[in-house]
């Protein structure tokens, strides 16, 4: 907790690992989501120090105003923070100062007067149908090695035979693999099933077929050339030469691929809830703008074929 010894006083900085083990413990949330969380409260204590010209206390949160959580998003801003990024760590704050409450440490409701920045209404960048078989299709031109190939192509039909998110893919063990369903372990630790149809589950025995690695029943399956767990940085890395090859937008990376599998899947009919429940969603909000997205894409079709459009 060394990112905290100079912006805090001993008090403050003991509440603030008790909070960070709480979310790790009660919340169970990745670590990624605990790291941005540290993050979030680090660069707000460090704020305060400078603003106030010492140490965070207690009592100084105790007395904080809406005047000075402002200022402090005033400075986010000036640092090019976004409103997605910024409304994120006022929510991160929230969460501090209502377990300090909870805890009958202080009782300040200065950051629920204040408005949360609007995050912009964005759509995921679906790729078409066709785009998404040649991506994966391109692997084997791509990488010479017969079994890396293998590999890759396993994984990103993963993110588009069943919607996984890169990282979810990258943690499937043999043990999650049955005849055609998958176990996927989601953020906080959540598990769902998910069909296994038949081209995936062909990509993956592929894959094992070849790799010379025999990982544990208990152990990622993916590897890298030199036996350890792979990273996602070199399938990221992988798409970025695939669709330079195939001429696709920046916007094409793995998480696209996770995008097009919901966007095709209720564009032939399928159900919000069903969608849901195959991405691992915790609210259907978060599923409901594919209906967007949808849209979207009826409207450009139209308009694009349309004689009058």
């Amino acid at each position: 907790m060394s990112d905290f010894a100079f912006a805090t006083d001993e008090t403050t900085r003991a509440q603030i690992t008790n909070w960070l083990n709480a979310l790790m413990s009660m919340r169970r949330l990745s670590r990624p989501t605990l790291e941005a969380y540290q993050r979030d409260i680090a660069q707000f204590m460090a704020f305060l120090t400078h603003h106030f010209g010492q140490p965070v206390t207690l009592e100084m949160l105790q007395n904080l105003h809406t005047r000075d959580i402002r200022s402090f998003m005033a400075m986010r801003r000036q640092k090019g923070i976004g409103p997605r990024s910024l409304a994120r760590q006022i929510s991160a704050l929230k969460n501090f100062f209502t377990f300090l409450e909870r805890h009958n440490l202080i009782n300040n409701q200065v950051l629920h007067l204040v408005k949360a920045p609007k995050k912009p209404a964005s759509l995921p960048k679906a790729l078409t149908i066709n785009e998404a078989k040649n991506t994966i299709a391109m692997t084997n031109d791509i990488e010479a090695r017969p079994w890396v190939a293998a590999r890759d192509m396993a994984v990103l039909s993963l993110c588009y035979g069943a919607g996984l998110r890169i990282s979810e893919a990258l943690a499937i063990c043999a043990q999650d693999l049955n005849e055609g369903a998958l176990r996927v372990k989601g953020k906080g630790n959540k598990v769902r099933m998910v069909p296994l149809i038949a081209p995936v589950r062909r990509a993956i025995d592929t894959y094992l077929e070849s790799c010379p690695f025999k990982p544990a029943g208990h152990e990622p399956i993916f590897r890298g050339v030199r036996g350890g767990v792979l990273s996602p940085r070199l399938i990221q890395q992988r798409m970025v030469q695939l669709r330079s090859a195939l001429g696709l937008p920046p916007s094409a990376s793995p998480h696209a691929l996770r995008h097009s599998f919901a966007t095709h899947l209720l564009g032939n009919g399928g159900d919000l809830r069903t969608i849901q429940e195959l991405l691992g969603h915790a609210s259907l909000s978060s599923t409901q703008i594919y209906t967007r997205m949808d849209s979207e894409h009826l409207l450009n079709a139209f308009q694009k074929a349309h004689p009058r459009a």
